[in-house]
């Protein structure tokens, strides 16, 4: 015959009672009872700021005179050949919006046009570079 075991804990009296469920308040999906373990972020965007601050930008390279000079001379060839839309790529510099510096970037298109009273070039798929931010240019004739 079983006996009944020994109270010998503190909570032996209530430890085999049904569970209780609310009549009034829903129970909580188990996604919803794990939220309230979660770790939170007591300051609030401090990650972003620390992951802004550890992106890599660079200063504008200067070109010397002989790279300008080379540069002037693609630009006139490009611009004789404007008409013909001719596949160019570009390496320019592109300024950082959020801190100094910024990223050299080579972009490859079909020339549209380059207006010389805004000083940008402009290709088929709408991008624009300032003529400022040019570093380099390649022309497929």
């Amino acid at each position: 015959m079983k006996s009944k075991p020994e109270k010998t804990g503190k909570y032996d009296d209530m430890i085999h009672l049904p569970h209780h469920v609310s009549a009034s308040h829903p129970q909580m999906t188990m996604a919803e009872r794990a939220a309230q373990f979660a770790p939170f972020a007591a300051l609030t965007g401090y990650g972003e700021s620390i992951q802004e601050s550890s992106r890599f930008t660079s200063q504008k390279p200067e070109l010397s005179e002989e790279e300008r000079a080379e540069l002037d001379y693609k630009l006139q060839t490009i611009w004789e050949y404007a008409k013909e839309h001719p596949r160019i790529a570009v390496t320019h510099f592109v300024p950082d919006k959020k801190k100094s510096g910024g990223i050299c970037r080579k972009t490859c298109g079909r020339l549209k046009k380059i207006d010389t009273a805004r000083q940008q070039i402009f290709l088929e798929d709408e991008t624009q570079i300032l003529l400022e931010q040019v570093l380099d240019l390649e022309i497929d004739i």
